[in-house]
Parts: structure tokens; sequence; C-alpha cells
């Protein structure tokens, strides 16, 4: 996964129903969906999510959740296989609705002629952008489009998406939120430039449950002891841009136990993947290091 899957993936995992906050037309009292993210046969392509209501609400729509943050000109066609390679894996699915995050749908994601229907009957865009610009768009809405803020811009549009959640059951699910957008799209940054950058303080970051979990990098104390965790994020953030350059798309197994390396190792790796040919070669350095 990229820093922005892993990303979409806490969010979702551990409170699937944060999605209905984006999904206004579905019925107010919709809830307790499932969370995952299954890998597509033939391909092995992973959706960023998909979201099954329970077994007892078969009115309610399965969503399929794909983050596209960049301009691609494929996107659409691979969007619409993809989805009706779902179908096909996931017979139990018959009300379904594709939920794609992005900037903007003005971006390039390819000529949309060939899958008008699609994208007319099955397609809701979240677009990020706009959300900047809206003080009233929903907390979780405001909240993922610091994915698209300027670096300048990020400490006023944290505070004030803050401010807006004070004393609601909302402030410390956006706050750990925004503690896990920042780490994910500044990872090879150290942590005092990434709590300037959100406006918050070093014992505040540190010890949010998005740091923690997305990277297991630990509750800290002190100074010395953030620029060492600092030293170790900008090491892992280099050795998965390189292991997905010389293997391959990782496995949710791999990327859990490289995430957990420390420091001394994820330097070694480093070393080390400059001879791997594939991801048998990740497993058998993780192995050898047991």
């Amino acid at each position: 996964m990229t820093a922005s899957d892993k990303l979409f993936f806490w969010l979702f995992q551990s409170h699937p129903d944060r999605i209905l906050q984006l999904q206004e037309d579905l019925p107010c009292e919709a809830g307790g969906y499932r969370f995952s993210a299954p890998v597509l046969k033939e391909r092995e392509y992973r959706l960023d999510g998909l979201f099954l209501p329970p077994p007892q609400r078969r009115d309610l729509p399965a969503l399929i959740l794909e983050a596209q943050m960049v301009a691609d000109g494929g996107f659409l066609r691979r969007l619409y296989a993809e989805s009706g390679r779902l179908l096909q894996q996931e017979p139990t699915i018959r009300h379904w609705r594709v939920v794609v995050i992005c900037p903007s749908r003005a971006l390039n994601f390819g000529d949309p002629e060939p899958v008008t229907e699609f994208l007319r009957e099955r397609v809701r865009w979240i677009e990020l952008l706009p959300a900047l610009r809206d003080p009233g768009a929903p907390p979780l809405l405001r909240m993922l489009a610091l994915l698209v803020q300027t670096e300048a811009d990020l400490p006023a549009t944290t505070a004030a998406i803050r401010a807006q959640v004070a004393g609601t059951a909302l402030e410390a699910e956006i706050a750990d939120g925004i503690a896990a957008i920042l780490v994910s799209w500044f990872s090879g940054r150290s942590i005092p430039e990434i709590c300037a950058m959100g406006g918050i303080t070093l014992g505040d970051f540190t010890q949010s449950v998005a740091y923690r979990e997305i990277y297991g990098l630990g509750r800290q104390e002190g100074r010395q002891e953030g620029q060492t965790e600092g030293r170790r994020q900008g090491e892992l953030a280099m050795a998965l841009r390189l292991l997905h350059r010389r293997c391959g798309e990782l496995s949710a197994e791999q990327d859990a136990r490289i995430l957990q390396l420390p420091l001394q190792r994820l330097e070694a790796l480093a070393e080390a993947l400059l001879d791997f040919q594939g991801r048998e070669d990740l497993d058998a350095w993780l192995a050898a290091g047991r």
C-alpha cells in the first residue's frame, strides 16, 4: 500500500461507519458496515476499501472505496473493470456503489464516454479541493482535504477544524485523523517539523492513536527520543519506497513486519534490499532476523 492507502485503511478499518458521514443520501439509521481491503484475483489488485452492510440490511448498498489523488488517464476504465471483477468474486453483493475520493473530478482520469452509464448510476465523487473552501463541510471531509492543502496553510486549517469539533464527540477522532494525515503525507520530515505544520504539540502528537497504530512508533518521552523516532520515520519511508521499486506491491503481512522494525534494522534493510530481486528475498531477510 502507498502512504495514502495506509491512511484510508486506518481511517476506516476500526470505524467503518465513518464513510456514512460522506454519504448524506443514505438513511440516517444506516450503520453496522464492515470494512476490508480485498485483493482481487487475476492481477491481484487490492481495492482501497470495501464496505459491506450488515446482513439484515439487504436494502443498503455495498460501498467500493477508491482514493485517487493524482491524474491517471486509465483510472475510469480500471475502476469500471475492477468493480465488475469484485462483483464476480462476491456473489452476495446485490446493491452497490463506488465512492471515489479525489482532489477534483476535473483531473484527467481518462475518457468518460465508454463508462458514462457506470459513472452516472454507480459512482459518487468526494472532492477534496472544494472542501478546502467550505467551512460548513463535514469535519471528516475538511480533515481529508488536508491532503491537498498547501503546507503554509496547514496550521491555520487544522486549527479551524479542531475548533469546529471542540467539545464534541468527534474531537478525539478528528485529532487522531489529523495526526495520521500529517504522518502519512510528510513521512520524510522530522516529528517537530510535522507538529509545527499541524499546530500540534510534540506530546499530543506522539501520544496520538494514529501515530502508534499506523506506524507502531510507540510513545515518546522527551525531545531526544522524538528526534530518534524522526530518524526512524525517515528510514522507514525510504525503505518502503525502495522496496516497492525492487519488489513490487508488498503483502499486508510484509508491510506490518517492516513497520515494526527498529531503527538499526531499518538501516540494515536499506542496504540489503539493493540486492533483492523480489518479495521472496524480503521474506528471507525478515526470517533471518527473527
